[in-house]
């Protein structure tokens, strides 16, 4: 890949962040998990389409990233060039042990239909003393947005989801004995929900192939280019958007639909 296209997918990724509001409020609370970054040796898992693999290599410290599937991992390679491994389900990961100080889990266990096996694993690769970051749904069974999510069609088996979620007590029992939970935190209340229901829709009612990958739906710079006029609409739409998200703060009472959580290992 050549210097000019490396940059020109960064500044995609850049303006795509920029105009996410939901993308924006994921990465403020995987932020507010994350340690001081300098010398540390860091992996995420899950970015799908790069963008928060950029934004978190932008933090500093030395970054490796992993995704699901080839296409997955490509589609980060695309953005942040090197150290991009395919980390397929059932199968070990792809590093030696100790080989990590913190490893980021973004949208990524509810995917895989082992789960367990990817908390040994994450157990192996990160030094003791290690931390670990994990970002997942927070269903809740029969809440209206679920519901309506399911009535037009975003289904878990159109996320690419083998399980809708987990909550922090499932979490917790998945981690005990190689992991001490340490943080946790709710977010993506009902308006953002709205938001994500909305524009997940839009994106489905235009495809031709109503089907998605096993890591759901990626958004890709191709993608981007193609659709040139639906991306200056949501780059117009974006103040909108996200103070529409911000009204989440008004309804503090509300089921939040996103779980994140640190831990450190043992």
């Amino acid at each position: 890949m050549s210097d000019n296209t490396l940059a020109a997918a960064q500044a995609w990724a850049r303006q795509a962040f920029a105009c996410s509001a939901l993308k924006q409020l994921k990465f403020r609370h995987l932020r507010a998990m994350l340690p001081p970054l300098e010398g540390r040796r860091c992996l995420d898992i899950g970015g799908d389409n790069g963008v928060i693999s950029f934004m978190l290599r932008e933090l500093g410290g030395e970054w490796s990233s992993a995704e699901l599937t080839e296409d997955g991992a490509s589609a980060i390679r695309g953005v942040v060039g090197e150290r991009v491994f395919v980390m397929p389900p059932g199968r070990p990961a792809p590093f030696a042990d100790r080989s990590f100080d913190l490893v980021v889990v973004v949208d990524y266990l509810e995917h895989v239909a082992d789960d367990r096996l990817v908390i040994d694993e994450l157990a192996r690769i990160l030094v003791p003393g290690g931390l670990l970051v994990i970002n997942v749904p927070h269903p809740r069974p029969g809440h209206w947005l679920e519901r309506l999510r399911h009535r037009l069609g975003l289904t878990d088996q159109w996320h690419g989801h083998l399980r809708p979620g987990y909550d922090l007590e499932k979490l917790r029992g998945m981690l005990e004995g190689r992991f001490s939970l340490e943080r946790h935190a709710y977010y993506h209340g009902p308006f953002s929900e709205l938001v994500d229901t909305a524009l997940n829709f839009m994106y489905m009612s235009r495809q031709k192939n109503k089907q998605t990958s096993a890591k759901g739906l990626v958004v890709t710079a191709e993608d981007w280019v193609r659709r040139a006029k639906e991306a200056k609409l949501l780059k117009a739409a974006h103040p909108v958007l996200k103070a529409f998200c911000a009204l989440d703060a008004l309804t503090p009472w509300a089921w939040r639909h996103r779980l994140v959580v640190r831990a450190r290992r043992s």
